[in-house]
């Protein structure tokens, strides 16, 4: 007993307690990170295609094929015959089957019964096709009509695979002519009306300026003709191809090779061939646009509008958090008001972030923007300029929310400078300032990184004033691009926390869209883990850079 009670004084079981919980929770971390990768990743791997007969309740029997794409067992109470006042419990496993074919079976999903599926087996000839509309189409190749040609036999397979990539290099050519070179000219032409609405606001009558403008936009004009005119040829060609698909019940479709995004058949697929189309299928997802209502396609416009909120965020909160932090450590009076400031700072990192969604909107956005746009923009109006939800007025809004941790973490660092630093660069006859630009903040740089890194962690992952301040469904152009200024802060952006709610929650096709939101919750998570682990490696560089220094 002398031993259990000197064991427990002298603090062994508590260290032990404390590592278990450590442990607990790191178990509990990876085990939630894993699972959000299994079920996300999974998505993109070729799943083998499944053809049988299923037995409907009426007795009939309905050819169906698709994927396997999830079981479960059910146990169902079913009335006795001999005693209907008493309930037998029968244990039914059925599969939840994606058939694809919306446009022709009204559902992409569907569950079955075990026992209903008659004939099962996996036929090779079965192809797989990803369109740009209706979601997967599940069937067998009959025919390719490339121009006037009808295709048929052994080679039509490789025949569609060719016409599909001639269709993709079009529809390419027809995106980069459409988004990047007439987009352009759309852009110049806005601004050279807005020019000459500048122009007529200043009173100016001197017609020269007026008629440079003219010249400009005939040019800007007879570009844009030019660029039609080829957009009509590749349409054109783009229209020539068809194939005629057969369904399981036999009836026979013919659809437009340029709705096909690729068309595979994964069950004579080899696991190398497998893997290749993984690869490309991961690579798409990180690289594209979504399509199909955000349930196919890519992420690439949420990565980077999240990578560049949170870049302009932490230029915002960065200088504004470190100069509060030095004036209540520094120079404000520890009395009364001080202490008062520091209560408010630290409330405000509880209020709830819909609150600052809400403030954002009603003075960034109305109150100032729409100043800003009386003030700088009046040829704008009434269209606004910054006085609606934006880019900017997103990162600054996150920005108010967690400029109280970088405020709480660089005055922890503050106080963490020992005085006998301060006092002895004071007695070598540097000012004050001198002494916190020279000496005090570098070597607080750390615990200002620390408070970065927990206003990133925080800010990537909120989704609710977003939704008020600029964050959409589906963002038209990116907020970077070639046009001058080149960033454009008034535009509304992708974010991948919104991305997750509109797919998981606003989906017209949810179990299509469950797969997408695992994988796009595991990139949000691996993106705040590569920002957090960029500022601890800056943190630790900096820490070792001024640990030498005090050592020597």
């Amino acid at each position: 007993m002398a031993k259990l009670k000197h064991w427990f004084a002298s603090g062994t079981p508590y260290i032990w307690l404390n590592a278990g919980a450590v442990s607990l929770s790191l178990i509990m971390v990876f085990g939630l990170v894993a699972l959000i990768a299994v079920r996300g990743l999974t998505h993109f791997w070729p799943a083998s295609a499944i053809a049988f007969d299923y037995l409907e309740e009426d007795g009939s029997l309905t050819p169906m094929m698709g994927e396997l794409v999830d079981t479960e067992t059910v146990i169902t109470s079913v009335p006795a015959v001999d005693q209907p006042e008493t309930a037998k419990e029968t244990v039914i496993k059925r599969h939840l089957i994606k058939q694809g074919n919306r446009d022709h079976a009204g559902l992409d999903f569907r569950w079955v019964n075990e026992k209903g599926m008659e004939n099962r087996h996996y036929p090779e000839e079965i192809m797989v096709i990803e369109r740009r509309e209706w979601g997967n189409f599940y069937g067998y190749l009959k025919s390719v009509n490339v121009g006037a040609v009808t295709h048929e036999g052994r080679d039509h397979w490789e025949i569609f695979q060719s016409a599909i990539d001639r269709s993709l290099d079009l529809i390419g050519r027809i995106r980069h002519i459409e988004k990047d070179l007439i987009g352009a000219i759309n852009y110049k032409m806005e601004q050279l009306r807005l020019d000459e609405r500048g122009l007529e606001l200043r009173g100016v009558m001197d017609p020269e300026p007026f008629a440079k403008i003219q010249n400009a936009r005939a040019a800007l004009q007879e570009e844009y003709n030019g660029y039609t005119g080829e957009l009509e040829a590749l349409y054109k060609q783009l229209n020539k191809d068809s194939y005629i698909a057969m369904l399981a019940d036999g009836r026979e479709v013919t659809m437009p090779v340029a709705k096909v995004v690729r068309a595979y058949r994964p069950n004579e697929m080899s696991f190398l061939d497998k893997c290749g189309f993984y690869l490309i299928k991961f690579w798409e997802f990180l690289s594209d646009d979504p399509r199909e209502a955000n349930t196919e396609g890519g992420i690439f416009p949420a990565i980077f509008g999240t990578v560049l909120m949170v870049i302009i965020m932490a230029i915002f909160v960065t200088p504004f958090g470190v100069l509060a932090a030095v004036y209540l450590h520094e120079y404000a009076e520890q009395g009364l008001i001080t202490r008062t400031i520091r209560i408010a700072v630290n409330n405000l990192a509880g209020v709830p972030s819909i609150v600052y969604g809400v403030f954002g909107l009603g003075f960034l956005v109305y109150f100032l923007g729409g100043n800003i746009d009386r003030l700088f923009f009046p040829e704008n109006h009434p269209a606004p300029t910054f006085g609606t939800p934006g880019l900017m007025w997103a990162s600054i809004t996150l920005a108010i929310l967690t400029v109280p941790v970088v405020i709480v973490a660089t005055e922890e660092g503050l106080s963490r400078v020992p005085r006998d630093i301060r006092e002895g660069s004071l007695a070598l006859g540097a000012t004050k300032a001198e002494t916190l630009w020279r000496t005090v903040l570098p070597m607080t740089a750390p615990a200002m990184i620390t408070g970065l890194i927990l206003a990133v962690a925080r800010a990537a992952g909120e989704v609710a004033p977003l939704m008020l301040v600029g964050v959409v469904k589906l963002a038209p152009s990116l907020p970077l691009d070639g046009n001058a200024p080149f960033l454009h802060l008034d535009r509304k952006f992708m974010h991948l926390g919104f991305h997750i709610y509109d797919v998981g929650f606003q989906s017209p096709n949810v179990e299509a869209a469950r797969p997408l939101v695992y994988a796009t919750a595991f990139f949000l998570v691996v993106i705040i883990i590569i920002l957090n682990l960029t500022a601890i490696w800056i943190r630790n560089r900096l820490r070792e850079k001024y640990r030498a220094a005090e050592q020597h």
